[in-house]
Protein backbone atom coordinates (compact mmCIF):
# COMPACT_ATOMS: atom_id res chain seq x y z
CA UNK A 1 0.00 0.00 0.00
CA UNK A 2 1.62 3.12 -1.19
CA UNK A 3 1.87 6.49 1.42
CA UNK A 4 -0.81 8.23 -0.48
CA UNK A 5 -3.74 5.48 0.05
CA UNK A 6 -2.27 5.30 3.87
CA UNK A 7 -3.76 9.16 4.50
CA UNK A 8 -6.84 8.45 3.00
CA UNK A 9 -10.02 9.48 5.39
CA UNK A 10 -13.06 7.97 5.76
CA UNK A 11 -15.97 9.97 7.16
CA UNK A 12 -18.69 7.09 8.92
CA UNK A 13 -22.07 8.90 9.83
CA UNK A 14 -23.63 5.90 11.72
CA UNK A 15 -26.15 5.80 14.77
CA UNK A 16 -25.17 2.20 15.70
CA UNK A 17 -22.15 2.67 17.54
CA UNK A 18 -21.27 -1.86 17.16
CA UNK A 19 -22.08 -0.64 13.77
CA UNK A 20 -20.18 2.37 13.36
CA UNK A 21 -16.91 0.27 15.40
CA UNK A 22 -17.07 -2.79 13.32
CA UNK A 23 -16.87 -0.04 10.11
CA UNK A 24 -13.94 1.43 12.02
CA UNK A 25 -11.67 -2.01 12.40
CA UNK A 26 -12.19 -3.16 9.22
CA UNK A 27 -11.64 0.42 7.71
CA UNK A 28 -8.09 0.75 9.79
CA UNK A 29 -7.38 -2.91 8.86
CA UNK A 30 -6.75 -1.06 5.75
CA UNK A 31 -4.95 1.93 6.73
CA UNK A 32 -7.47 4.52 6.41
CA UNK A 33 -8.08 6.78 9.39
CA UNK A 34 -11.80 7.34 10.33
CA UNK A 35 -14.42 9.62 12.00
CA UNK A 36 -17.32 9.07 13.20
CA UNK A 37 -20.56 10.79 13.44
CA UNK A 38 -23.81 9.38 14.89
CA UNK A 39 -26.37 12.48 13.87
CA UNK A 40 -26.40 14.73 11.00
CA UNK A 41 -25.52 17.34 13.31
CA UNK A 42 -22.22 15.92 14.10
CA UNK A 43 -21.51 15.26 10.52
CA UNK A 44 -21.75 18.09 8.95
CA UNK A 45 -19.17 19.41 11.65
CA UNK A 46 -16.85 16.47 11.40
CA UNK A 47 -17.05 17.37 7.46
CA UNK A 48 -15.82 20.84 7.99
CA UNK A 49 -13.25 20.19 10.50
CA UNK A 50 -11.66 17.81 8.53
CA UNK A 51 -12.95 17.44 4.85
CA UNK A 52 -12.91 13.16 4.00
CA UNK A 53 -12.08 11.23 0.89
CA UNK A 54 -15.25 9.05 1.15
CA UNK A 55 -18.15 9.21 3.11
CA UNK A 56 -19.98 6.14 4.72
CA UNK A 57 -23.39 6.96 5.42
CA UNK A 58 -26.68 5.18 7.34
CA UNK A 59 -29.81 6.77 6.07
CA UNK A 60 -31.91 6.38 8.80
CA UNK A 61 -30.81 9.01 11.59
CA UNK A 62 -31.55 10.39 14.91
CA UNK A 63 -31.98 13.64 13.47
CA UNK A 64 -32.93 13.32 9.85
CA UNK A 65 -32.27 11.47 6.56
CA UNK A 66 -28.90 10.82 5.19
CA UNK A 67 -30.12 11.04 1.77
CA UNK A 68 -31.34 14.58 2.59
CA UNK A 69 -27.75 15.37 3.75
CA UNK A 70 -25.81 13.82 1.05
CA UNK A 71 -28.00 15.44 -1.39
CA UNK A 72 -26.76 18.99 0.09
CA UNK A 73 -23.01 17.46 -0.35
CA UNK A 74 -23.58 16.87 -3.78
CA UNK A 75 -24.67 20.38 -4.51
CA UNK A 76 -20.88 21.34 -3.18
CA UNK A 77 -18.99 17.95 -3.99
CA UNK A 78 -18.16 15.06 -6.14
CA UNK A 79 -16.82 13.23 -3.41
CA UNK A 80 -17.11 9.64 -2.98
CA UNK A 81 -20.33 8.36 -1.41
CA UNK A 82 -21.99 4.85 0.35
CA UNK A 83 -24.64 4.13 1.95
CA UNK A 84 -25.30 1.89 4.34
CA UNK A 85 -28.76 0.94 5.17
CA UNK A 86 -31.11 -1.65 6.37
CA UNK A 87 -33.35 -0.54 4.08
CA UNK A 88 -33.23 -3.14 1.09
CA UNK A 89 -36.36 -2.62 -1.14
CA UNK A 90 -35.60 -2.37 -4.86
CA UNK A 91 -36.88 1.30 -4.93
CA UNK A 92 -35.38 2.55 -2.08
CA UNK A 93 -31.72 1.04 -3.19
CA UNK A 94 -32.32 2.70 -6.44
CA UNK A 95 -33.21 6.16 -5.31
CA UNK A 96 -29.96 5.60 -3.38
CA UNK A 97 -27.72 4.90 -5.83
CA UNK A 98 -29.27 8.12 -7.99
CA UNK A 99 -27.75 9.91 -5.10
CA UNK A 100 -24.37 8.07 -4.05
CA UNK A 101 -21.87 6.06 -5.66
CA UNK A 102 -22.56 2.78 -4.01
CA UNK A 103 -25.39 1.50 -1.86
CA UNK A 104 -24.56 -1.78 0.40
CA UNK A 105 -27.56 -3.31 2.74
CA UNK A 106 -27.62 -4.15 5.91
CA UNK A 107 -26.29 -6.80 7.79
CA UNK A 108 -23.33 -6.35 5.38
CA UNK A 109 -20.04 -8.63 5.38
CA UNK A 110 -17.64 -6.35 6.64
CA UNK A 111 -14.52 -7.28 3.84
CA UNK A 112 -16.39 -6.83 1.02
CA UNK A 113 -17.60 -3.40 2.22
CA UNK A 114 -14.18 -2.58 3.15
CA UNK A 115 -13.17 -3.56 -0.68
CA UNK A 116 -15.94 -1.61 -1.77
CA UNK A 117 -14.45 1.79 -0.07
CA UNK A 118 -11.42 -0.03 -1.65
CA UNK A 119 -12.13 0.30 -5.15
CA UNK A 120 -14.37 3.29 -4.63
CA UNK A 121 -11.58 5.18 -3.65
CA UNK A 122 -9.15 3.41 -6.44
CA UNK A 123 -11.60 4.71 -8.73
CA UNK A 124 -11.20 8.51 -7.75
CA UNK A 125 -7.52 7.91 -8.12
CA UNK A 126 -7.04 5.68 -11.23
CA UNK A 127 -5.99 8.94 -13.80
CA UNK A 128 -3.33 9.41 -10.90
CA UNK A 129 -0.83 7.06 -12.65
CA UNK A 130 2.60 8.70 -13.69
CA UNK A 131 3.82 6.50 -16.18
CA UNK A 132 2.65 9.27 -19.06
CA UNK A 133 3.14 12.39 -17.46
CA UNK A 134 4.28 15.04 -19.69
CA UNK A 135 7.36 16.08 -17.25
CA UNK A 136 8.02 12.78 -15.72
CA UNK A 137 10.97 14.99 -13.50
CA UNK A 138 9.31 17.88 -11.80
CA UNK A 139 5.56 16.54 -12.21
CA UNK A 140 4.19 19.38 -13.79
CA UNK A 141 3.15 20.44 -16.54
CA UNK A 142 2.93 24.05 -17.35
CA UNK A 143 2.40 26.36 -20.88
CA UNK A 144 1.78 29.86 -19.70
CA UNK A 145 -1.87 29.71 -18.98
CA UNK A 146 -2.47 26.38 -17.49
CA UNK A 147 -0.68 24.12 -14.55
CA UNK A 148 -1.51 20.83 -13.85
CA UNK A 149 0.45 19.85 -10.55
CA UNK A 150 0.28 15.71 -10.84
CA UNK A 151 1.21 14.53 -7.74
CA UNK A 152 -0.83 17.19 -5.58
CA UNK A 153 -3.44 17.24 -8.14
CA UNK A 154 -3.90 20.90 -8.43
CA UNK A 155 -4.56 23.39 -11.00
CA UNK A 156 -3.92 26.92 -12.02
CA UNK A 157 -5.22 28.62 -14.33
CA UNK A 158 -3.89 32.64 -15.35
CA UNK A 159 -1.41 32.09 -12.71
CA UNK A 160 -4.16 31.51 -10.10
CA UNK A 161 -5.40 28.33 -8.20
CA UNK A 162 -8.90 26.12 -9.60
CA UNK A 163 -10.58 24.83 -7.51
CA UNK A 164 -12.51 21.69 -9.35
CA UNK A 165 -15.20 19.45 -8.46
CA UNK A 166 -13.41 15.96 -8.34
CA UNK A 167 -14.78 14.50 -11.63
CA UNK A 168 -13.66 17.68 -13.43
CA UNK A 169 -10.42 17.06 -11.74
CA UNK A 170 -10.50 13.35 -12.59
CA UNK A 171 -10.97 13.91 -15.91
CA UNK A 172 -8.77 16.62 -16.74
CA UNK A 173 -5.69 14.55 -15.27
CA UNK A 174 -6.50 11.50 -16.93
CA UNK A 175 -6.79 12.60 -19.96
CA UNK A 176 -3.33 15.36 -19.55
CA UNK A 177 -2.05 11.87 -18.36
CA UNK A 178 -1.83 11.14 -22.10
CA UNK A 179 -2.14 13.73 -24.14
CA UNK A 180 -2.90 13.33 -28.27
CA UNK A 181 -4.62 10.06 -26.86
CA UNK A 182 -8.56 9.77 -27.80
CA UNK A 183 -10.45 8.65 -24.95
CA UNK A 184 -14.03 7.27 -26.02
CA UNK A 185 -16.90 8.66 -24.17
CA UNK A 186 -17.23 5.10 -22.82
CA UNK A 187 -14.02 4.84 -21.71
CA UNK A 188 -14.35 7.65 -19.58
CA UNK A 189 -17.50 7.13 -18.26
CA UNK A 190 -16.39 3.25 -17.02
CA UNK A 191 -12.76 4.66 -15.75
CA UNK A 192 -14.97 7.64 -13.34
CA UNK A 193 -18.03 6.72 -12.69
CA UNK A 194 -18.00 3.15 -12.83
CA UNK A 195 -19.81 0.50 -14.81
CA UNK A 196 -22.50 0.39 -11.53
CA UNK A 197 -23.10 3.60 -11.65
CA UNK A 198 -27.50 4.62 -12.48
CA UNK A 199 -25.73 8.00 -14.53
CA UNK A 200 -25.25 7.59 -18.71
CA UNK A 201 -22.29 8.55 -20.92
CA UNK A 202 -24.10 11.78 -21.07
CA UNK A 203 -22.68 13.27 -17.54
CA UNK A 204 -19.73 12.84 -19.74
CA UNK A 205 -20.13 15.54 -22.00
CA UNK A 206 -21.72 17.70 -19.12
CA UNK A 207 -19.01 17.58 -17.36
CA UNK A 208 -16.46 18.29 -20.43
CA UNK A 209 -18.54 21.14 -21.09
CA UNK A 210 -18.39 22.60 -17.71
CA UNK A 211 -14.37 21.57 -17.47
CA UNK A 212 -13.62 23.80 -21.04
CA UNK A 213 -15.33 26.73 -19.79
CA UNK A 214 -13.20 26.97 -16.55
CA UNK A 215 -9.40 26.15 -17.98
CA UNK A 216 -9.51 27.10 -21.54
CA UNK A 217 -7.91 31.41 -21.88
CA UNK A 218 -11.30 33.34 -24.02
CA UNK A 219 -8.73 35.15 -25.59
CA UNK A 220 -6.88 32.61 -27.22
CA UNK A 221 -8.21 29.54 -29.82
CA UNK A 222 -5.74 27.38 -28.40
CA UNK A 223 -8.55 24.45 -26.94
CA UNK A 224 -6.87 22.01 -24.64
CA UNK A 225 -9.75 19.64 -24.81
CA UNK A 226 -11.06 18.65 -27.95
CA UNK A 227 -13.75 16.39 -29.15
CA UNK A 228 -12.53 14.06 -31.76
CA UNK A 229 -15.83 13.50 -33.97
CA UNK A 230 -16.78 10.05 -33.92
CA UNK A 231 -14.11 8.80 -31.66
CA UNK A 232 -14.20 10.74 -28.37
CA UNK A 233 -12.28 13.62 -26.65
CA UNK A 234 -7.96 14.37 -26.20
CA UNK A 235 -5.71 16.22 -24.67
CA UNK A 236 -4.38 18.56 -27.40
CA UNK A 237 -0.97 19.99 -25.63
CA UNK A 238 0.09 24.30 -27.29
CA UNK A 239 2.99 22.72 -29.36
CA UNK A 240 5.00 26.17 -29.56
CA UNK A 241 4.96 26.05 -25.16
CA UNK A 242 6.03 22.50 -24.44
Amino acid sequence: MTSHEETRHILIVEDDTDIAELVQIYLHHQNYSTSVAHTLKDAAKLFEERPPDLVLCDIVLPDGLGTEWIKHLRERTDLPVIFLSSRQETEDIIQGLEIADDYITKPFDPDIMAARVKKRLKSVRRYSSSNNLIDPNEKVWRDGWLDLHFERYEVYVGGKELSLPTKELQLLFLMANRPGHVFSTDYLFEHIWGLNNWSDVRTVMVHIHHLRRKIENPLDSHRYIVTVRGLGYKFQIRQDRR
